[in-house]
């Protein structure tokens, strides 16, 4: 069995989901195989995947369903897996050559029970990093203080332990098709703590149709998601008041949008959604004339 799952949530990619495999043929370790999960493709993806698997230049697993959203791509992803690692490559992105022999590497090197896996970091097609480094003195660390704690911006690419990612699955709501990823991270920061290695394992392009470049309309379609997103992060042990105070205003904000009746009784925090309402009100209209 493989060392290292890498798998990729898709929905009509197509036209650059290719990129991706040219980059997994150039690996320079094979130690993986390769998850797709087809989120409701109505474009070419699936001959374009069934074509490569015939090549057999790399072990491909190709999984269709209807189309839910990236988050429930991420929970039929995590119940296949069978790896001992895995990691998340979008399907606009794609790998550096030697990403997997770093991946595989490092963790036979330094990977324990102790770590929940290891963060590293993301490059723009240029070359030029995403955001800060990764703390040079620090040997491992939660993602949430990475952020809030130690000043660390952009994206990171995260690669976890598989027996921890099958836990916290992502609620689907019906007729919704988003929710915050970072919530199953954050329920593993509880416990486990992330190694750290300063080297890029993903390359990463913000396209048009993508959701980082969308978010005011996700914000908008999907409210219910929204809320439970920010409800729970309010609940987070080691978050600090300012924090919490943000994600109380969005989660007024986003029970507006989704007409909760009961978004106070169902808040974990109440004085702070109190003090919450009259900018989370402000959000709400701001979210209204944005889409």
């Amino acid at each position: 069995m493989s060392t290292l799952t890498v798998f990729t949530p898709t929905f009509n990619r197509a036209y650059c989901l290719h990129q991706l495999y040219e980059s997994l043929i150039r690996q320079s370790c094979k130690d993986f195989e390769w998850l797709i999960i087809d989120d409701g493709s109505t474009d070419q993806t699936r001959i374009l995947v069934e074509q490569w698997t015939a090549e057999k230049k790399v072990p491909i697993r190709y999984v269709y369903q209807n189309n839910q959203g990236m988050h429930a791509a991420h929970n039929t992803a995590y119940k296949l897996i069978d790896t001992e690692l895995n990691v998340c490559i979008d399907s606009d992105d794609y790998m550096p050559d030697q990403a997997v022999e770093h991946i595989v590497t490092f963790w036979k090197n330094h990977g324990s029970d102790q770590y929940s896996g290891f963060v590293g970091l993301d490059c723009y097609s240029n070359g030029e990093r995403v955001g800060t480094k990764l703390p040079e003195h620090l040997k491992s660390s939660t993602l949430f203080n990475l952020y809030n704690k130690y000043g660390v911006t952009g994206d990171k690419k995260l690669v976890y332990r598989t027996a921890l990612t099958r836990q916290f699955p992502y609620p689907v709501f019906s007729g919704e098709k988003y929710v915050g990823l970072a919530y199953k991270y954050y329920m593993i920061d509880r416990d486990y703590e992330l190694l750290l290695l300063n080297k890029v394992l993903c390359c990463i392009e913000y396209l048009t149709d993508g959701s980082s470049l969308n978010m005011f309309k996700q914000y908008r379609n999907n409210p219910r998601g929204f809320a439970f997103y920010r409800k729970e992060l309010m609940k987070l042990p080691f978050a600090g008041q300012a924090f919490k105070y943000r994600q109380a205003v969005h989660y007024v904000s986003s029970s507006l949008l989704s007409r909760n009746k009961d978004w106070f009784k169902d808040t974990p925090a109440k004085m702070l959604t109190i003090v919450a309402c009259l900018p989370g009100l402000l959000l709400y209209w701001f979210i209204l004339s944005k889409t």
